[in-house]
């Protein structure tokens, strides 16, 4: 599973691995359950390559904000994404220290947990997530 094909769909829970391309869209297989099924362009898709974290310096990439958790978590599961919204926001403190509180909410942190925790459920390999600078184009 390769972190550049992971996509979150609007709507839909969970996250996706994309599997091949189609005229009207894209074959996505589910991390969560495995089943496979069409996204058209009428889906609203984030890849997750692409999402970054408000922090006060600068935007940090997500893929460097889960294998901070990953560090911290040495792979295992995260803290749950149904804790309280001060729990979470402590906790993302700690793997993002200087995180943006005013444009950063609660709910972006309980996704990125959420993410964090199905990925790490599917046994992802976060030491293929590497430093380098992604161009973002949309933030959480």
């Amino acid at each position: 599973m390769e972190f550049n094909k992971i996509i979150a769909v609007t709507g839909k829970p969970g996250l996706y691995e994309i599997l091949s391309q189609t005229k009207t869209g894209v074959i996505v297989k589910s991390i969560v359950d495995g089943k496979r099924f069409p996204i058209t362009a009428t889906h609203n898709v984030s890849l997750l390559e692409n999402i970054a974290i408000y922090t006060y310096e600068e935007e940090v990439p997500l893929a460097q904000v889960l294998k901070n958790i990953a560090d911290k978590e040495d792979g295992k599961e995260a803290i749950s994404h149904k804790e309280s919204a001060n729990k979470l926001t402590t906790y993302f403190g700690e793997v993002l220290p200087g995180f943006d509180e005013e444009r950063v909410y609660a709910s972006n942190i309980k996704k990125v947990i959420q993410w964090y925790n199905i990925l790490a459920k599917a046994e992802f390999d976060f030491s293929t997530l590497t430093e380098a600078e992604e161009t973002t184009t949309e933030e959480a």
